[in-house]
This record gives C-alpha cells, structure tokens and sequence, in this order.
C-alpha cells in the first residue's frame, strides 16, 4: 500500500547514494534492503527537498557512529524548523553542528533518555523513535506526537524487533534492542486522500464510496461534516459513502493536533465551505503561510478574506 507520490518516490532516491536498494513493484509494492549501507552523507541537492532528511539521522549514527544531512526541505507552509528533532538526538548522547547548510551529527553509542517535545511535532517525534530503537537503555518521550500514521510506524518497528509501547497518548517508551530484521508489512490508508475524495464529491455534487476509511482516525472530520450537513454513511467497517447533502451550512473550525481538525485538511475543507449557506471560518493554528491556496481560490470567484482574532495566550493556543 506504498503511495506512489514524489515524497515516498522521492525519499528513496535520496538515499540511494547511501548504498540503500530499492524496488517499486506491481500493486504499490516496495522493497527495501538496507544491507549495504557505503556512506553516512545525504546529499545538498536531494536532502533539501523532503523533510525526511533529518529522520535518517538516528539510524546513521546507530549504524556509523556518524551522520551529514542538509537542512530539510518540504512544503512551504510556515516556519518548519527542526531544534526540536536536534535537541532530542543531543539528549540521545549526540553531538550535533550546523554549518554551510548541514547538521554534522556525532555519536560512539546513542543512549537513552527522557526527552519532553516543547509542542507538538510529528517527524520529530518519528526522528527519535528512529533513533531510540537501537539505542541502548530506555527511552521515554513525553508530549510526543499522537497521530495515527506515529502508531503505524511503530508497528512496523516491532515487526522488526524494536520495544516500543505508548503508555498513554502521548508518552512512548522505547527499550532499545542490538539488532533489527526485515518484515513484510501494509502501510496504513491515507487520511488526507479519503478527505480529498470525500470533499471532491461533496462539493460537486456527487456521491461516492470510499474503501478503506478507517473513520475512528476521521472522527474530528466526520463530525465537521455532519455540523455542516453534508452527507456521509458508514456502508461497512471500512467503506464509508460521501454525498452532497440538503442545505450545506456553513462552519467554524479550529486546526488542532491528533485527535483535532487537521492542518491538511484546511484547504479543502476553505474549497467546501465556497458551496456553503453562510460565512464560514477558518483558524489556522499551526502553520502561518498554510493561506497560500486562497489567491487561487478568489480567482475562480471564492469571497475569502483574512482576520486575526485576539487570543488570550498565544504561547499555549498556537502550535
């Protein structure tokens, strides 16, 4: 169940020149053999295109005591910045420097540690679960990230032979293990592309059923629909059917972290609320340039405009 987008496509070429293989097979399969591993250096040219370049970096240090990556790339939504993946690794026992674009990370032996995220972070908290399975000791990550696609990693990490278990929400404890192996496993589906689907029938008009939905990760999704009556009806345990309904009304909603109303969702969500009876809002809570898309929008005729609401504690209400 590989996506076959420029992130995954992407992410294997950036670390072909370590000596990693990789094959996309028939039906979004990939194999991945990492048994050959020649070098601990990512690349400027491909590193500063995908976030991923940073979460390489526990598994060189586990593997060469060493590790050059670029600074990440990615979507240009906000500030992305990383101190919190880097703090996390210097816990871990790692001495990290940033110079000419690249964090030169160090380490004889990665160590456990009790680390505790500032705020909410998603790759972050995958960056030190990537370290902390082989590193030796234990491992606790407090305010560590909640989303489904974190759990999914670590499913995939205990096929493997990694400890890891989620003591609560958001606390993970990692024991860390000598030696990891290969598994056969199926990734998750996507949430973004269910609501992309759901939202594209909706809006237009259409009605379609949607395989593999998975609504207990959906449910901040669905209940948005349901304010805004729009149409949707679980047809099994993992279909679910989205309709235009009767008198879509307009909403208010507030990005927030797992279990929340996703930052990824926003923009989609802007294009159904155009159709909407009403004037709807938006708050977006973590990334400040995630408007980008409403010029388009107000091109094709949208009436959007932008407001800033008075918070009381900024510091604790933004991500």
């Amino acid at each position: 169940n590989v996506p076959l987008i420029s992130s995954v496509i992407g992410t294997a070429e950036m670390l072909k020149p370590l000596g990693l293989k990789t094959t996309f097979g028939s039906d979004h399969t990939m194999t991945i053999n990492g048994e050959n591993l020649k070098t601990h250096e990512i690349s400027l040219e491909l590193g500063q295109l995908y976030r991923t370049a940073t979460m390489v970096l526990g598994p060189l240090l586990s593997r060469f005591g060493r590790g050059v990556v670029p600074n990440p790339g990615g979507c240009r939504i906000g500030k992305r910045p990383i101190d919190r993946h880097i703090e996390g690794l210097k816990a871990m026992g790692a001495k990290i420097t940033y110079r000419n674009g690249f964090f030169y990370a160090q380490a004889e032996k990665l160590r456990g540690t009790r680390f505790k995220f500032a705020s909410n972070t998603h790759t972050g908290t995958e960056t030190l679960i990537l370290a902390a399975v082989l590193a030796e000791g234990e491992t606790v990550l407090e305010n560590a990230a909640a989303e489904p696609e974190i759990d999914n990693l670590i499913e995939i990490l205990i096929l493997m032979g990694a400890k890891i278990r989620r003591t609560n929400s958001r606390t993970i404890v990692i024991q860390g293990v000598t030696k990891l192996s290969g598994c056969e496993f199926t990734i998750m589906p996507d949430r973004n592309e269910v609501i992309t689907f759901a939202i594209g029938a909706i809006a237009t008009g259409g009605d379609i059923i949607v395989e593999d939905t998975q609504r207990h990760n959906l449910a901040s999704f669905l209940d948005s629909l349901t304010k805004a009556h729009a149409g949707w009806e679980p047809i099994s345990d993992n279909k679910t059917r989205f309709f235009a309904g009767n008198n879509l009304l307009s909403t208010d909603v507030v990005i927030e972290v797992y279990p929340g109303f996703m930052t990824d969702w926003q923009a989609p969500w802007a294009l159904l609320m155009t159709q909407a009876k009403g004037t709807s809002t938006i708050h977006e809570t973590i990334y400040e340039d995630r408007f980008g898309y409403v010029s388009e929008l107000r091109k094709m005729g949208a009436e959007i405009d932008f407001y800033h609401p008075v918070i009381k504690n900024p510091q604790n209400f933004y991500n």
